[in-house]
């Protein structure tokens, strides 16, 4: 849970993790380039009119999310009009069944996931566009200032030669993950 692992990070638990470069965790996790993006959008309930993630944005809109997801802080930032109704513990399954529980207009998620959810809500629709696209990184606690530098410095390297070698593209097609990451730019 990408939530818990940023939680813990000042607390001795790990040292490498992957997990989502946002700005909100940049205060205590330091990460390296990207390895892989991966798209966030909407699914809408039947009835409702939009067509691109910016209409969601509105005044009256309703959107659930997972508490603690990198997209989820994307959105505590960048939403201005509708009402973001998080989950009271971190996970995609809690944001479905609050999205659902509570008939919320437009469920924000990871478009891998919110694929599989529009196939059981007859007539949603899963939004084209996206509304953020998450970077995921690897990530090292921020503590002793000098150790996270060199540990960044050597983990973009590491990231660096990952991607140029055609391994992390590898990796997204052997796990059978191709569609829903991509190898970051």
């Amino acid at each position: 849970n990408p939530g818990a692992l940023a939680d813990s990070a000042g607390a001795g638990e790990w040292d490498v993790g992957l997990i989502g470069a946002e700005p909100a965790r940049a205060a205590i996790i330091g990460f390296s380039a990207p390895y892989a993006e991966i798209e966030a959008t909407y699914l809408v309930r039947p009835g409702v009119p939009f067509h691109t993630a910016a209409q969601v944005d509105t005044e009256g809109v309703r959107v659930a999310s997972s508490r603690r997801s990198a997209y989820t802080l994307w959105l505590e930032d960048n939403l201005r009009a509708a009402q973001l109704v998080q989950t009271e513990e971190p996970g995609a399954e809690g944001s479905w069944d609050l999205f659902q529980d509570r008939e919320l207009e437009a469920l924000a998620g990871l478009r891998s996931f919110l694929t599989g959810k529009a196939a059981e809500l007859p007539g949603s629709r899963l939004l084209d566009d996206r509304f953020t696209s998450i970077q995921q990184a690897i990530g090292t606690p921020r503590g002793d200032a000098a150790a996270c530098d060199a540990a960044v410095a050597f983990l973009d390297s590491f990231v660096a030669d990952a991607k140029s070698s055609g391994l992390v593209a590898n990796l997204l097609a052997k796990h059978g993950v191709e569609g829903k990451l991509s190898v970051a730019l």
